[in-house]
C-alpha cells in the first residue's frame, strides 16, 4: 500500500497550524508555552545550578560581570522582563555564559581569560540575553514537542499502511530531523541572538566592533576542535563573524548616539 504522508508533511502541518509569533528580526515562530512557564524553569534551573556548582567569591569579578550585565539588561524591554536580574558567576573553567527567561545570567568565569575587555563580555552577555528576548528557549521546546508528536504520528501511518522495516525508516527520520530542522535551528537561534546581542551592547555604550575580535578570540581559544558547520548547533566563527560585519554598521550608529559610556573594571 502507498504511504500517503511523509515525516516533513506531518511536522509543517503542526507547524503551520501553531505558528503565532515573530521573532524581534522578523522571523515567524511556534511557541506553545506560557511566559509564566518560561521563568518558573529558568527559577528551577538556576537554583539548581547554584547548589551544584561552586559560585565566585571574588568581590572584584562579580562586580565586573554585574556592572556589564546591569548595563545590557537595562536596554531589555519591560515585556520581556521588568524585575531585577539575578547574576551569578561560576567558579568553572567553562568558557561559557547563559541568561534564562525569568532575568537570570550565569557567567563562568572560564569566560574571562577569553573575553579581555568589557566590551567582549558585553557581547556575550549580550548575545545570552538576546536568545531570552527572542523566546528561543520557548521555540526549541516547543519544536522538540512537535516534532515528538509528528515522529509517533509518522509511527502510526508506517503501522497502518504495513510498511516493512518500519525500525530503519524511523531511525533515518529522526537524523533527517535532526540535520535538516533542528539543527539548522539552533544556527538559526545562534545568529539571530548575535544581532540582538549586537543591538543591545551598542546601546549600552559597549564598541560593537569588539564583537568581532570575541569570535576571533573563541575561535582561537577552541584549538580548531569544531565539528563541520552543517552537523553543528553554532554556526563557524568566521559565519559569525560575517554576520556580526554585515549588521555592524546600524549597530555603529547606535553605539555614536549613544551618550553612556560603562566603566566596569
Amino acid at each position: 500500500m502507498k504511504l500517503k504522508f511523509t515525516a516533513s508533511a506531518v511536522i509543517a502541518a503542526a507547524l503551520t497550524l501553531t505558528a503565532c509569533a515573530t521573532s524581534p528580526t522578523g522571523r515567524n515562530q511556534v511557541l506553545l508555552y506560557s511566559e509564566t512557564q518560561l521563568a518558573q524553569m529558568g527559577d528551577q534551573a538556576f537554583s539548581g545550578m547554584k547548589e551544584e556548582l561552586k559560585i565566585s567569591n571574588k568581590a572584584v569579578q562579580n562586580s565586573y560581570v554585574e556592572c556589564v550585565a546591569n548595563a545590557i539588561t537595562a536596554q531589555v524591554p519591560e515585556s520581556v522582563f521588568g524585575g531585577q536580574w539575578e547574576v551569578v558567576v561560576f567558579d568553572d573553567e567553562q568558557v561559557n555564559a547563559f541568561a534564562l527567561p525569568g532575568g537570570k545570567i550565569g557567567v563562568y568565569t572560564g569566560l574571562l581569560n577569553v573575553a579581555e575587555n568589557q566590551h567582549q563580555l558585553a557581547a556575550v552577555i549580550g548575545h545570552e540575553v538576546g536568545h531570552v528576548i527572542a523566546e528561543h528557549g520557548n521555540e526549541r521546546m516547543s519544536q522538540s514537542t512537535l516534532i515528538n508528536v509528528g515522529s509517533q504520528a509518522v509511527g502510526q501511518i508506517l503501522a497502518a499502511n504495513e510498511v516493512p522495516q518500519s525500525g530503519p525508516i524511523m531511525a533515518a527520520i529522526g537524523l533527517g530531523v535532526q540535520v535538516g530542522v533542528q539543527l539548522p535551528f539552533s544556527r538559526t537561534h545562534e545568529s539571530e541572538a548575535d544581532v540582538i546581542g549586537l543591538q543591545l551592547m551598542a546601546k549600552s555604550g559597549f564598541d560593537p566592533r569588539q564583537s568581532v575580535n570575541l569570535w576571533q578570540n573563541m575561535d582561537a581559544a577552541s584549538g580548531g576542535n569544531r565539528p563541520m558547520e552543517l552537523l553543528s548547533t553554532h554556526p563557524a566563527p568566521q559565519t559569525r563573524i560575517d554576520n556580526l560585519q554585515a549588521n555592524m554598521p546600524a549597530a555603529y550608529a547606535d553605539y555614536q548616539a549613544t551618550a553612556y559610556r560603562p566603566n566596569c573594571k
